[in-house]
Formats: structure tokens, sequence, C-alpha cells
């Protein structure tokens, strides 16, 4: 079992920055992709990004140049780095993480863009 613990949300103007951080707790060395995902109101939950333990990274083409997913080491702690925030990208943020088998996800934190 994975636990993740998200911190970092809140209300930004547009054009401002936020970083999310994402805390995994338990059998982290289960891991092999961690990532972000997003649900907007009346919306599906949508990829945002994601990082293998290799650090290969994969991102939604919404967000592309604007947002860098990292980590410290191999696993934990994963961060997203937002820039250039828009209307937009106001939705729930969520961290998944995954061992090939099973998916975890975090309780979210809400991200609020105003314009």
């Amino acid at each position: 079992q994975v636990q993740l613990v998200e911190s970092g949300g809140g209300l930004v103007q547009a054009g401002g920055s936020l970083r999310l951080s994402c805390a995994a707790s338990g059998d982290i060395f289960s891991i092999n992709v961690m990532g972000w995902y997003r649900q907007a109101p009346g919306k599906q939950r949508e990829l945002v990004a994601r990082i293998t333990t290799a650090g290969s990274t994969v991102y939604a083409d919404s967000v592309k140049g604007r947002f860098t997913i990292s980590r410290d080491n191999a696993r934990n702690p994963v961060y997203l780095k937002m820039n250039s925030l828009k209307p937009d990208d106001t939705a729930v943020y969520y961290c998944v993480a995954t061992d090939g088998r099973s998916y975890y996800w975090g309780q979210g934190t809400q991200v609020t863009v105003s314009s």
C-alpha cells in the first residue's frame, strides 16, 4: 500500500505560479511511475504530467512549456511547478502513483486561477 499527501494548492491570479508537492509513504519502493491528474467541475479527470523512476516525463499538450514535473530522488517527493497559469487550469489536482498493478491516489488539492 502507498499513501500520498498533496500540498501547495491555492488561489493565484492568471499568469502566476504555484508549486504542488506530493509526499509518498508506505511501500514506496514498489512505485515505478508518479504523476498528477486534475479534474475541473463538470469535466473528466485528465492526466497533467507523469514521471518514471528513470526520469522520463510525459505532459498533457495543454500544459507543455508551462508545467514541470520533477522529483528529489527516484520516487519521493514529486513536484509540479506550474507557471503562466490560466483560468482553465482551475481544478482539483491529484497526485497518483502506480506499481504497475494498482493505482494510488492522494486526496487532492484545489488550484484556482482568477482572471
